[in-house]
């Protein structure tokens, strides 16, 4: 097919040729269709996520506080976050500067302050060696490097929380479910909770107008660790290439994991959790989730909501409602 289209693009077969056979046409539309459709499937990116590690930032005058230049190995990429934006650092996007100074109830001139310490923020975060889970979907940058759409990964957790409730982002941007979540919903929630908490501490941009740009959290923020679903693992070195995928998928012909019989589906480690013995404030999700009635939206949800006075609180956590609350109150102290 590829043939007969380089053979029509060079003229081989002549214009008058072509209008006389409908065979010739069938093709030539055939072949447009397929090129189309390999273009489309470059831009969607890959379905899976692609995993890299020990990234570090490139130091670059376009680089903010949630598109930056980085580098995995010797590849060189341009991640923008997911879910948050930063302010620009300059005055090169008018309306979208007016846009962000709404969003913050300050002036123009203030969210530029806003999102060049939301530059300098990030830049300290990735001074140290960090993860990227991207499923290189193209982001539309204005430089000759593509840029890709990513979850970003410190030692302190997801970068984009940090931002937001640090006052330094607003909760605006492309979705994408994160590694390990069906959707992107319990993310969402948990950055609205950040930056309620930055609204009440009025830090960053928040704050600016009180002189409090450069405050930080007052509480302990649980930031999320996002990670891959148990039979997925991250390559342990980086990709070379944005060609090389990471699919997170068993190995064919791996025997499967057999049902327990009587269509019984509990865990055991669930039915063994001793009652009065976890902290509302310190359990991780892993912790969370051995309590029955707990899964991995809940969990995260209780870690959002925190801190708590004591394990009463728990009614006001979206999705427990009076049966739920009764049924796993008794595991809290």
């Amino acid at each position: 097919m590829i043939v007969m289209w380089r053979k029509v693009c060079t003229r081989e077969f002549g214009t008058a040729k072509l209008m006389k056979s409908r065979h010739g046409i069938a093709v030539v539309a055939v072949a447009v269709l397929w090129i189309s459709a390999v273009d489309l499937c470059a831009r969607e990116g890959s379905k899976d996520w692609i995993v890299l590690n020990n990234c570090r930032l490139i130091t670059n005058p376009a680089n903010d506080g949630d598109s930056f230049h980085a580098s995995a190995g010797a590849q060189e990429y341009i991640f923008r976050l997911y879910l948050v934006d930063a302010p620009e650092t300059d005055a090169l996007a008018p309306g979208r500067l007016v846009e962000q100074a709404k969003y913050f109830g300050v002036t123009v001139p203030q969210v530029i302050e806003v999102g060049q310490a939301a530059k300098e923020f990030t830049r300290q975060k990735l001074s140290e060696p960090f993860t990227v889970f991207t499923h290189l979907s193209d982001a539309m940058g204005r430089g000759k490097l593509e840029r890709f759409y990513a979850y970003v990964q410190t030692k302190d957790g997801d970068l984009g929380e940090q931002l937001v409730r640090n006052g330094l982002a607003r909760i605006y941007g492309y979705k994408a479910a994160p590694p390990g979540l069906r959707n992107s919903r319990v993310e969402m929630e948990k950055l609205q909770l950040f930056e309620n908490e930055a609204r009440l501490e009025k830090i960053g941009g928040w704050g600016i107008a009180a002189g409090r740009l450069n405050a930080r959290a007052q509480k302990p923020s649980d930031f999320s660790h996002f990670a891959l679903a148990p039979m997925a693992r991250p390559r342990p070195t980086p990709l070379a290439s944005p060609s090389a995928r990471f699919t997170p998928t068993p190995t064919p012909g791996a025997p499967a994991r057999s049902s327990s019989p009587s269509g019984a589906q509990k865990s055991p480690r669930k039915e063994k959790t001793p009652l009065g013995k976890i902290d509302i404030n310190t359990a991780t999700e892993k912790e969370l989730m051995t309590v029955p009635g707990i899964g991995r939206v809940t969990a995260t949800r209780i870690i959002a909501a925190r801190p708590f006075r004591s394990a009463d609180d728990l009614k006001r956590v979206s999705g427990i409602g009076d049966k739920k609350y009764a049924q796993i109150r008794p595991y809290f102290q």
